[in-house]
């Protein structure tokens, strides 16, 4: 399985518009980064969890030429403007699959109403067909079970996904005992580290490092990164062996 990181920044990117922070000006390629997404792909299949507004050009840098399907964490703009830039690949495959919580599938239909329309269909609009997710009912992806964590930002419910030895979480601040028995053994844990101070709705690093010592997985990555983390080269400096903090264009494969 490869996980090309297609984005890692939090909700502006980075450099965020109009600023003249040091990191928003940056010179270092790791240092801009795009609206979080992940990329997965196995043999034939491949997956993409979110579809933020960089959609397009992710698409576009990381030469993906077929998706199969996309898996919404939640349904903030971040994490879902980008879904009708996935026109191209309607016109060669035909209806994107897309799989997410109801009440996200709900939020879609209202923002993307034309997405949605059974009458009058305007020509070359977007095709999606709808799977709900639903906490501790797993589904399949090609030939991959995929396993759903049930996690809260904030007040709003988020679902990390889990597939083999490999889980994807952004947007964590709490997660139940129980969903975290779901992460048990695996290779590589992505989680999200917004910056080294405190946020009401996002783990900081403290907290996202605890939460990988409690997990235990063999690596972890980083991602939602705010440009109030710092530059790249110095935050890698501080994390444990184990842990990477990720980049735009990342890609391992597990």
């Amino acid at each position: 399985m490869k996980v090309y990181f297609l984005g890692t920044g939090t909700s502006q990117g980075i450099p965020v518009i109009g600023s003249h922070h040091p990191v928003c000006k940056s010179t270092d390629s790791k240092d801009k980064r795009l609206r979080v997404s992940v990329w997965v792909s196995w043999g034939n299949h491949s997956y993409v969890i979110d579809c933020g507004p960089d959609f397009r050009q992710q698409m576009l840098v990381s030469n993906c030429h077929k998706v199969d399907g996309i898996l919404f964490t939640h349904e903030h703009a971040d994490h879902t403007a980008g879904l009708d830039d996935i026109r191209p690949f309607n016109f060669k495959q035909g209806e994107m699959p897309i799989y997410a919580h109801q009440r996200v599938i709900e939020n879609l239909k209202k923002r993307f109403d034309y997405v949605f329309e059974t009458e009058n269909r305007y020509p070359g609009a977007p095709s999606v067909k709808t799977h709900e997710v639903v906490n501790n009912e797993a589904f399949v992806l090609g030939d991959k079970m995929v396993i759903p964590i049930n996690v809260m930002h904030g007040d709003l419910q988020v679902f990390g996904y889990r597939m083999d030895d490999f889980a994807y979480l952004t947007d964590v601040k709490t997660i139940e005992e129980s969903e975290v028995l779901k992460l048990k053994n695996l290779k590589v844990l992505v989680i999200n580290a917004l910056r080294e101070e405190t946020h009401f709705t996002h783990f900081n690093l403290e907290e996202a490092l605890d939460f990988i010592a409690l997990v235990q997985p063999e690596k972890a990555y980083l991602t939602h990164i705010s440009h109030l983390f710092g530059f790249h080269e110095e935050i890698q400096k501080k994390l444990p062996e184990n842990v990477y903090l990720a980049f735009d264009n990342l890609e391992i494969t597990i």
